[in-house]
Order: C-alpha cells, then sequence, then structure tokens
C-alpha cells in the first residue's frame, strides 16, 4: 500500500517518517508521487524556456520598430536635404551623393543609408562594392523576415508545450489509474485503511526487506515477536539485534519454508520468498509464525501417534501363535519399552488347559511372561503360581474388570500389602508407577497385565489408562482365540490318539514299531493299523484324510473301522480299496445333500471347490475338508510269512520304501490309482514283492517327506538316505532315526510312520497234504496231521483238531472240486485250512432235533476259537484257529457235547 501512495502522508504510529525520510520517499522515482513531482518539474522548465523566448522575440520586436522608425527619419532627413535633389538628377549621382550619405548615416546613428535609383541600382553603400548593384530589400522587409523566421518557432514552442503538458498530465493519469486499478482516492483511501489495519491485525508477523538486507516494512506482530525498536526500518537486519540464526537467515536473501528458528525464548516458523518474481522492486517478504504453543501439541500428537503406531504394531506381532504362553510373551516384548518400561502378565489356570474361567472361581494366576528386567529379578518368575492379596491393585483389577493405576508405588500401602519384602526390592530397583489391566475378552477375565514405569520415565496418568486398556484388549482376544484352540486342540489329539491302536496286536509275522506326530496347527487325519489276518498273515494300513481339526480326526475313525470290517472279510488288498472308495463316495454324497452341496445348488451358488468361510482347510476345497471326506488316502499291504510275499495296493497314497537285510534301499512302484472317492471307472491294481526275512517295510504318510519348503522328491532321498544310515536297526531305532533326519520344526501336516521288518514261518511249522475226491481219503490225511501234532507236541488238542478236520475235509469232498488241500500251521495257535476248487461258501445253521445232517459246521464252530473263509483267485479256503493249550469255549445251551449226544447217527470218519 505504500508502494502505491509513494510513502507520502503515512501517519501510522507504527511506522513514524521523519522529514528527511518524506524528502527521500518524495524524490524516490520509484513512487508514484515522485514521477508526478518530476513531470511537474519538467512542464515548469518548458513553461520557463518559453517565457523567455517569448521575452527575448518581444524585445527584439521592439528594437526592430525603434530600428525602422530610425531608418525613416534618417532616409527623410537625406532625402530633403540641400543639393540630395540636384545630385540624384546630375551626371554622376553616386560620387555627390556617397559623402552625404555617409554623413547623414553617422548623424542619425544607423548602420548604413544606401541611395538608389527607382530602378533600384544603388548609387551609394558603405561598401564601395556594392554601389551599381540591385537592392534586394530594405530594412524594414529584413526585419519582417526575421519576423517571420521567429514566428514558426514561437508556434512549436507553444504547441510542444502544450503537447508536454497534456501527454504529462495523460501519463500521470494512466500511471495513477493502473497503479490504483482504477480507483477513485477516496475508494483507494478506504482500501489503504483496511490493508493497512489487516497488516497490522493478522496474527502472523510480516516483514518487508529491501535488497540490501535494510528492513521497509514491519507490522505490528513482526515488531512484537522480535522485539523490534522502534526506529527498526531502513536499518539492515544485521543491527536489529536478531539472533543469530535467524539473522542470518534475513540477511542471505535465500527462500525459506517453515524454518523453525529461536527468537528469545519463542520458536518462531519462518518463510522468506522474493518479492520480485511478482512484479514488486527487487527484496524479500518475510512471514513469522509463533510455534511455541505448538510445540506442546506437536509433543502430544507425537505421543498419539506412537501410541497408533503400537496399536497397529500389536496387531501384526500379538497372536502370531495359537500358544497361550507365546501370546503372553509377545504382548510384553510389544509394551516395552515404548509404552512401560516392564510388563508382566499372569492368566488364570483354566486358560491354559484351554478352559473358560467361570465367574467367582479361585484366582489363581500363573506368570506366563517377564520383560523389562532379568526374570530372576521379578518378585515371581515366569511358570510360578500367585495368588493376589485381596485389596492390593492387581486383585481390584480382576474383581472389577477395570484397570487400575497406581501412579506412585512408594505411597501405595494396598501394593505393598502384597509381598512387603518383594515390594521393597522393586522400588530399590527404581519402579515408581502401575497401570494393573485384566485380560478380558467376550466378557470373560482370563488373566492380569501389569504395566510398570522407572523413575527414568514419566509416571503413569489417567490419560493412560485408555490405551492399557485398548492394549491389552487385544491382545486378550488373541489369548481367547489361543485358548479355545487349545480346547478344540487338545479334545481332537484326545479323539484322534483314542481312534488310534492303543497297542499292536499280538503276531509273529511282523515286527512293529510305529510314531504318530499330530501337526503343530492342528490335529490331522493321518492314521495306520496292523491287523491280523487268517493264516498267520498280517495287514499293514496307513492312511491320511485331508484337513485338520475334530472333522479330519472323526473322519480318520470312519475310515479306520471300515477298514476293520472289510478285512474281516479277508478280502485282497484291491478288492478291499475299491470297496472302500464306494463307502466314501456314498459318504460324501450323502453329507453333500446334507450340507446343501448336491446337484438341486443354483447356478449362482459356490461350487463344492469354492473357498470362503465354509470353505476347505489347507487349500483342500470345501467338501473334502469339512463335509465330505473326498480326498482321503490309503496303502494297504498283506503280508504272509509263509510265502514271504507281500500284496500292496494304493489309493492316492506313496509307496513304500523297502529295506533289505544288506542295508539297500529301494521305493517299489506301486500302480498309482486315486484318492478314496474319486476312483469311479479306474481300478486299484495290486503288486506283489516277495520279502526276504529280515527285510523292514516303512509305510509313512506324506507329511513326512512332503512340506511348504521340501517337495516330495528331496523328500523321498532324504528318506533314503536316513533309512540306509542303519542296515541294522530295529523298527524302533528306525522309527527314531527317520523322525530325527527328516521332522521339520514345525511340522505343518500330521505324520504317521510304520515300520515292520518281516519274519518268516519256520517250515517245520507248515505241513500240506493232496487230498483225492473220494472219502476214504479223509481217514489217511486226518492220521496224517494227528500224527504231526504229535510231533508238534499239540497231542492235546489231537481229538478237536481231528474233529474239525475231519468235517471240513467231508464237505470239501462233497461239495467242493479239486484241487483240494490240507494245511497245517503251527503258529501261535493252530490254524487249520482246507481248500478246494469253488467259490461257494458254507453256511453255518442250526439243525433240527430230526435233522440228518446240517451239524458238520456248529461243532467245527464250537470247538475253535475262530472259523471263517477267505476266498481266492483259484477258489476258497476255510479256516479255523484252536488255542495251543487246548482251551474250548464255555458250554453253553446245545454245546458241542450236547449235539453228539444228540448225534447217534452220526456215520464214522
Amino acid at each position: 500500500m505504500k508502494e502505491i501512495f509513494g510513502r507520502e502522508g503515512d501517519d501510522s504510529p507504527a511506522s513514524p517518517r521523519s522529514p528527511g525520510q518524506r524528502l527521500r520517499s518524495l524524490l524516490n522515482g520509484h513512487s508514484v508521487a515522485g514521477q508526478v513531482w518530476v513531470l511537474q518539474l519538467a512542464l515548469a522548465v518548458l513553461l520557463v524556456v518559453a517565457a523567455v523566448l517569448a521575452l527575448v522575440f518581444q524585445a527584439q520586436d521592439a528594437s526592430t520598430r525603434e530600428a525602422r522608425q530610425l531608418s525613416v527619419v534618417g532616409a527623410e532627413s537625406f532625402a530633403h536635404a540641400p543639393g540630395t535633389r540636384a545630385a540624384m538628377r546630375s551626371a554622376g549621382p553616386g560620387a555627390l551623393l556617397q559623402p552625404q550619405a555617409e554623413a547623414a548615416r553617422k548623424a542619425s546613428g544607423v548602420d548604413h543609408t544606401v541611395a538608389f535609383r527607382p530602378d533600384g541600382i544603388r548609387w551609394t553603400h558603405p561598401d564601395p562594392r556594392l554601389t551599381g548593384k540591385p537592392v534586394v530589400g530594405g530594412s524594414h522587409q529584413r526585419a519582417n523576415a526575421q519576423v517571420g523566421d521567429q514566428l514558426p518557432l514561437l508556434l512549436g514552442s507553444a504547441a510542444g508545450a502544450l503537447l508536454l503538458v497534456t501527454g504529462g498530465a495523460a501519463l500521470v493519469s494512466r500511471r495513477l489509474r493502473r497503479r490504483t486499478r482504477g480507483l477513485h482516492p477516496a475508494e483507494m483511501r478506504r482500501m489503504y485503511d483496511h490493508h493497512d489495519a489487516v497488516l497490522h491485525a493478522v496474527r502472523e508477523g510480516v516483514l518487508i526487506l529491501s535488497s540490501d538486507g535494510r528492513l521497509l516494512l514491519a507490522n505490528a506482530e513482526a515488531r512484537r515477536l522480535l522485539e523490534l525498536p522502534a526506529d527498526a526500518e531502513r536499518r539492515p537486519v544485521t543491527d536489529l539485534g536478531l539472533e543469530p540464526q535467524l539473522s542470518a537467515l534475513l540477511s542471505s536473501g535465500r527462500e525459506a519454508t517453515d524454518e523453525v528458528l529461536l527468537a528469545g525464548d519463542r520458536l518462531l516458523a519462518v518463510n522468506v520468498r522474493p518479492t520480485a518474481p511478482h512484479g514488486g522492486a527487487a527484496g524479500t517478504v518475510v512471514t513469522l509464525r509463533d510455534s511455541t504453543e505448538l510445540r506442546a501439541l506437536a509433543g502430544r500428537a507425537g505421543v498419539a501417534q506412537e501410541r497408533l503406531k503400537l496399536i497397529y504394531d500389536a496387531g501384526l506381532r500379538i497372536g502370531t501363535t495359537l500358544d497361550v504362553g507365546r501370546t503372553a510373551e509377545e504382548l510384553a516384548a510389544v509394551a516395552v519399552p515404548r509404552f512401560a518400561d516392564v510388563v508382566t502378565v499372569e492368566l488364570l489356570e483354566p486358560v491354559l488347559r484351554g478352559d473358560e474361567p467361570a465367574a467367582g472361581a479361585s484366582a489363581e494366576l500363573r506368570r506366563m511372561a517377564v520383560d523389562g528386567v532379568p526374570e530372576e529379578s521379578a518378585i515371581y518368575r515366569v511358570g510360578e503360581v500367585l495368588r493376589y492379596v485381596p485389596g492390593t491393585p492387581m486383585a481390584t483389577g480382576l474383581t472389577s474388570g477395570r484397570p487400575v493405576l497406581v501412579g506412585d508405588l512408594r505411597g501405595s500401602d494396598a501394593w505393598r500389602r502384597q509381598d512387603p519384602e518383594g515390594t521393597q526390592r522393586v522400588l530399590d530397583a527404581g519402579i515408581r508407577s502401575l497401570i494393573a489391566v485384566p485380560l478380558q475378552a467376550r466378557g470373560v477375565v482370563l488373566g492380569l497385565v501389569n504395566y510398570w514405569r522407572s523413575a527414568a520415565s514419566d509416571a503413569f496418568e489417567e490419560e493412560d489408562l485408555a490405551f492399557a486398556e485398548e492394549l491389552t484388549a487385544r491382545a486378550a482376544v488373541a489369548v481367547d482365540n489361543a485358548r479355545r484352540y487349545t480346547r478344540e486342540h487338545t479334545t481332537a489329539v484326545t479323539l484322534q490318539r483314542s481312534l488310534l491302536p492303543q497297542t499292536l496286536p499280538e503276531q509273529s509275522a511282523l515286527e512293529v514299531a510305529h510314531r504318530y506326530l499330530p501337526a503343530h496347527a492342528g490335529v490331522g487325519g493321518d492314521w495306520f493299523d496292523v491287523i491280523p489276518l487268517p493264516g498267520a498273515r498280517v495287514a499293514l494300513v496307513v492312511g491320511d484324510v485331508v484337513g485338520h481339526g475334530l472333522h479330519a480326526a472323526a473322519t480318520m475313525g470312519r475310515l479306520r473301522t471300515a477298514v476293520h470290517n472289510f478285512s474281516a472279510l479277508d478280502l485282497p488288498p484291491d478288492e478291499l480299496l475299491n470297496h472302500l472308495d464306494e463307502l466314501v463316495t456314498h459318504i460324501d454324497t450323502d453329507e453333500a445333500r446334507a450340507a446343501g452341496l448336491g446337484t438341486g445348488r443354483g447356478a449362482d451358488d459356490e461350487g463344492p471347490w469354492s473357498g470362503g468361510a465354509d470353505g476347505g482347510t489347507d487349500g483342500v476345497p470345501a467338501h473334502l475338508g469339512r463335509t465330505g471326506i473326498t480326498g482321503a488316502t490309503c496303502l494297504y499291504a498283506i503280508y504272509d510269512p509263509v510265502t514271504g510275499r507281500a500284496t500292496l495296493a494304493t489309493a492316492g497314497h506313496p509307496g513304500p520304501a523297502v529295506i533289505r537285510p544288506a542295508g539297500t534301499v529301494s521305493f517299489p512302484e506301486v500302480p498309482v490309482s486315486p484318492p478314496l472317492g474319486l476312483g469311479g471307472s479306474v481300478p486299484v491294481e495290486t503288486t506283489e514283492l516277495t520279502l526276504s526275512e529280515g527285510s523292514r517295510l516303512v509305510l509313512y504318510t506324506d507329511g513326512l517327506v512332503e512340506n511348504r519348503d521340501r517337495d516330495i522328491a528331496t523328500g523321498l532321498e532324504q528318506l533314503r538316505t536316513a533309512l540306509a544310515a542303519g542296515a541294522d536297526r530295529t523298527p524302533e531305532e528306525t522309527c527314531s532315526a527317520v523322525l530325527d533326519a527328516m521332522l521339520p520344526d514345525h511340522p505343518s501336516d500330521d505324520i504317521a510312520l510304520l515300520v515292520a521288518r518281516t519274519q518268516l514261518l519256520e517250515p517245520a511249522r507248515v505241513a500240506e497234504w493232496e487230498v483225492p475226491s473220494d472219502p476214504a481219503a479223509v481217514a489217511p490225511v486226518r492220521a496224517g496231521c494227528l500224527r504231526m501234532l504229535e510231533s508238534w507236541g499239540l497231542a492235546a488238542i489231537d481229538f478237536t483238531t481231528e474233529l474239525i478236520l475231519s468235517e471240513l475235509i467231508t464237505n470239501a469232498i462233497r461239495y467242493g472240486a479239486q484241487p483240494i488241500r490240507v494245511r497245517l500251521l503251527y503258529d501261535r495257535a493252530l490254524i487249520c485250512e482246507v481248500s478246494d476248487g469253488t467259490s461257494a461258501s458254507p453256511h453255518l445253521r442250526r439243525a433240527a432235533t430230526t435233522d440228518e445232517g446240517g451239524r458238520g459246521l456248529f461243532l467245527v464252530a464250537q470247538f475253535a476259537q475262530r472259523w471263517g473263509t477267505r476266498y481266492t483267485p483259484g477258489g476258497k479256503v476255510i479256516w479255523t484257529e484252536q488255542s495251543l493249550d487246548g482251551g474250548r469255549p464255555e458250554p453253553g445251551p446245545d454245546s458241542a457235547e450236547d449235539v453228539l449226544d444228540q448225534w447217534d447217527d452220526v456215520p464214522a470218519l
């Protein structure tokens, strides 16, 4: 504004002006007033010059008129002088008139007197050379000519003066209009007053500096912030007594944006910008903002921002595992030292077991984490059980469910009540402040978190309670999730272990060792089994159900039961897996319908392979991991100790490993079949292995050889190396060595391992006879069997054995077809087998008293411990097992003795 008005007339009390300053402002050509003054001065000079010229021309005109009068008088005196006329008429007028003309000139005071003829030829002239020459004109003519010559100059000067005045006025008017934006003086004055008021009223200091670093303008706020003297304007900024850094910045002329500098006891945010780029004179404008009060606000904002970041970090770092102890440690690690110097975490005992604490139950806690001090210096160490005394801040927090603040522990008698000696050690260690916050999730108190601060930190205040409660609440959710997982995991493990074999059955064909390890992420559906079969054979089973949790464990139990049932039918491996596949398909179909996953779903519904909240676990489709059991795999093997052959079949399961007695390891190729429930048109095929005695058959689930960090090819190679390291290991040692070499730190899947070392039944314990299709052949075969029993020392069971063999051989001859064979096996029991070439199976029935037949199988069932039928590719085998000590079932109604007493007409066998 002062630039517009040239600074004259500025009578603001904030900027007093001396006469010298006003004069310098007036002479400043950059201001409008200065420019108007220069134009007015130029006009005055021009007018003076014009006046002087007018006076000169006026004097010249007067002298011309005077000269004209003198010339007329002189000419008349010369013309009327005596002898002038006569001389003009004489023959030589020039000679007569010349002396008279000179005398008349001198007498009249004119410059010269010339006499000439009427035709203009001179008779006389002061210059003799011009005598006789024509006359150009008279003196008055020369005067007129002189006046005529000066007239354009006079007119031009007048016109120039007029143009200069007009142009200057126009220039001044244009300059004023441009500077004032076309405003009238009254409007300009009002605008100036308004801007001047705003300039001095704003709560931001404004300085205007010249290019040489002098202060041109300072508003009232700038004077207050910088405490400027009254005569600060026009002085260099380096002479104003400012702080060195601020003075250096203002005098440097460089740009600055919100640089915070010290000015006395204030912190100023300084902005510096040049004025030249905006059309003004070279210089800078400086704005000053007092940020002293903002510093405290910034500190509080920084604390709030840090706490928000801590809450965010807590969400990422707390609850990374589903373990209550680890979650407590993560909470303590997050809070130290960003919120507290020391943190202790205690959980109620039921939480550690996965149970929900009952309301009003005993508040017995176990310390789970200490962070910020060495554990040995704490009053209670990790793992110790403690009970807080009623009235202490901790007990109050547990009872009320609200956080409790103790600003100064030195003055808290209630806190000292817990342990006077221990609390004194805490005070001696420098701890001064406490916030006790109950760990509470879903309305249930799970434990307690204690936040401690030492004397080196600020004591806790009321505003810290809300943050401590928020941080603890986030951790409480993670602890509760871990508690729930612990409960479910414990339940699933209990269920699964109850479904797995508790003890292995006694048998002589294999020496078996096993291992089962549940995944850290949750119990899965891996299982194994050892099932004795007729004929001293043993079935080995290893299976896997996809997914984890209770459903996988329950599904595993269903499949294991089904395998046992199918094994009771003595089916070969391929037929057993085909039946199991069909069973799984039916189960899947029924469960899919029950879960709404059947064929009646709309086009917009999620399909069975969709994910989401109801999707499968571990990337498994929904109907595989939660509702159905499709995706289960199984390996079924039957080992016969008589022949040393193992028959295997697999449904989507990895094949076995075989360790020969020499220590070589191989992975026999087993025909690949789809997992259970996906077989359909692809039949299961079998393979046979001949195993020498002492070979080890290794069955396993894919969790042993495959995980996130290891593909199956690498896993199989590592398994080969582990198995080949010890050729003479027992099955137990082999299991331990394999797990030591293969088990990852955190298994992501269950692992089931079964190692079986083969044994062969001694040839001396096997007896076999061919039987012709003649009833007379029964007696010789029976006799041979009795001799073999006697050689084995089994005379105690010769009668029952004779009776059983007689019935079975007779039935084979009567109803069967060749070839007919009899085989005795001396194992843990006496096994009698009669085979023939037909597949017709005998049926046990109760014969009436008057029936002549139908009692044979009833007698066999009464005298044998077990009996049954198994089918072979060439027919069937009827088998029985008898206890070696001659033990028989307890007699009851219609026992064998009663039958024999009633059956008097039984023909001799």
